[in-house]
């Protein structure tokens, strides 16, 4: 089963970690570190899925993935 990619960096400018998820759109969430920011992106997810459920709107497919470069 294919899940949405989720993106966690840290943002000097907040002081703190950022988590996003790319394919909905604004959905993101902000902790004190990694796995705080991890935690609450995981609730807006349900709760973006939830509201777009409930008004009707499209779900997008998981379909966003990073580049990933070798280095030779």
């Amino acid at each position: 089963m294919k899940d949405y990619h989720i993106n966690i960096f840290y943002s000097e400018e907040d002081e703190e970690y950022i988590a996003d998820i790319p394919d909905l759109k604004y959905c993101s969430a902000s902790g004190a570190n990694q796995e705080e920011a991890l935690k609450e992106v995981l609730v807006a997810k349900e709760l973006w899925l939830e509201v777009a459920r409930d008004k009707g709107l499209p779900v997008p497919e998981p379909k966003y993935r990073p580049a990933i470069y070798q280095v030779a």
